[in-house]
């Protein structure tokens, strides 16, 4: 095995004794495996005797009862909305958007925005998520304090800043965005670009810059057109909700397209864009997909909750498009735990199906790692553990009851392992969480601001009896 030259200088750590499941393109399983971290790679990569006895003088971190994978992919998230986890439980759609979390969100001050995205890289870090897509960061949130929680926190960021200028969801004008969020050209693509020249590359190159677009009908024709052109010419990539509604088709019918016919007819179809949900589909839809290379995010705890429905993953699949995984946000999921919706993701289609075989543990686990990182564009250097990519993974403690006993690896991880069996991760070769404990942020400071400032918006939308228990307190 190859392993990169050792200079003086470098920071060296031998992580030994686990079970790796490395996500390579042999998709190889290591018993009693040993990494070899130097600087912000893996410098190596085998047994641990072999690489204990290459190296005898590293100082080495054992995990003895551990699985270690690559560090997870989330290939969609609203990291303002944690800030607004449990305000709208159990509603459908309509009143779930337009009277709670564009009204909540459209109270959002900057200030909000830097502890809502410091509220959940600290979760996602704990619970094993190393690396994540944000869809639509609005201007009123504060671009530059998403960035600066990521730079400070260690994590990987893709930062979708959004891009609109109509003011509604679909053709239906019930469903009409509240005043506080709405943007126009200049604020939204024009602001992205300015977001994209201040930090795309920046924190180690941790942070990409994204155009986060909203749906069709929240988006002039001329004004997608436009994004994608510059997408192409400055290699920008795009974000989009799509078909996660009936309404979403029914809109694109209405102009005489399928989502996907549409999608085509502005440039969005690209091996360069990741489009989320994309529950209503149809088989046309699917050949559009595959036949241009554009990417999924699959949400299925978000799709299941808000009854929007069950994306096609398993046609999608048999066509060879690239699925990623998403959580989506705290509102319609309630964690930003990707290790419970990579469960659910083995599961619902089997349901669904009435297919046990469909969706295997294997096929979630690549959903969550590699596949995720090909999404991002970053599948040279993250989403799987090879000798020469970046050192990010994740060590799992398998060692409890609630774990033992265990066959397979990669069935442990989807459907026993939880955000809570996270004992260590590792971004560019650094610890970001050790003993489960946050080592870049302090999280009880975080938790602290953030319970202070989601009290703070939902007083000011006037909503503190809406979201409150449904049962008497006393």
């Amino acid at each position: 095995m190859k392993y990169l030259p050792t200079t003086s200088n470098a920071v060296i750590m031998l992580y030994t004794n686990a079970t790796i499941i490395t996500v390579d393109p042999t998709r190889r399983i290591i018993s009693d495996g040993a990494i070899r971290v130097q600087d912000d790679r893996i410098a190596d990569l085998g047994k641990t005797p072999d690489l204990q006895s290459k190296y005898p003088n590293d100082k080495t971190l054992d995990l003895s009862g551990h699985i270690v994978i690559p560090g997870l992919v989330s290939t969609h998230m609203h990291t303002a909305q944690t800030l607004l986890r449990g305000t709208a439980d159990d509603l459908e759609l309509v009143s779930w958007l337009c009277q709670r979390i564009w009204v909540l969100q459209g109270n959002f001050t900057a200030g909000d925005g830097y502890a809502a995205a410091r509220l959940s890289i600290a979760e996602m870090l704990k619970s094993g998520t190393t690396c994540f897509l944000e869809s639509m960061f609005a201007d009123r949130y504060g671009f530059d304090g998403l960035a600066r929680a990521v730079e400070e926190s260690g994590i990987r960021g893709c930062l979708g800043k959004i891009v609109m200028d109509t003011g509604q969801y679909a053709e239906d004008d019930a469903w009409a965005m509240h005043p506080g969020l709405i943007e126009d050209r200049e604020m939204s693509l024009v602001g992205t670009l300015n977001a994209w020249e201040r930090w795309n590359g920046k924190a180690d190159d941790r942070i990409r810059v994204w155009f986060g677009a909203r749906t069709p009908g929240g988006v002039s024709e001329s004004l997608y057109k436009e994004m994608t052109a510059l997408s192409r010419e400055k290699g920008i990539p795009i974000t989009m909700h799509c078909c996660e509604v009936k309404a979403d088709r029914a809109y694109c019918a209405s102009i005489g397209h399928s989502p996907m016919s549409f999608c085509e007819s502005v440039g969005l179809l690209s091996p360069t864009t990741v489009l989320v949900h994309m529950v209503h589909l149809d088989d046309d839809d699917i050949h559009r997909l595959a036949a241009s290379g554009t990417h999924v995010a699959h949400c299925p705890t978000s799709n299941a909750k808000l009854a929007s429905g069950t994306c096609r993953v398993p046609d999608l699949e048999i066509a060879g498009v690239n699925i990623g995984l998403g959580t989506d946000g705290a509102p319609c999921n309630n964690t930003c735990d990707l290790l419970q919706e990579m469960k659910l993701a083995g599961i619902i289609h089997k349901g669904v199906s009435g297919n046990p075989t469909v969706v295997p543990a294997e096929a979630v686990m690549e959903m969550a790692t590699i596949n995720g990182a090909k999404a991002l564009g970053l599948e040279d250097s993250i989403g799987s553990i090879e000798v020469g990519k970046k050192a990010d993974f994740v060590a799992l403690d398998m060692r409890r009851a609630h774990s033992q006993p265990w066959f397979n690896p990669v069935s442990a991880v989807v459907y026993t392992a939880t955000g809570r069996d996270v004992n260590y991760v590792v971004v560019d070769g650094k610890i970001l969480v050790k003993d489960r404990e946050l080592t870049t942020m302090d999280e009880s400071e975080i938790v602290k601001e953030a319970q202070r400032r989601s009290r703070e918006v939902v007083q000011r939308a006037g909503l503190e009896k809406e979201v409150s228990a449904r049962w008497r307190v006393e």
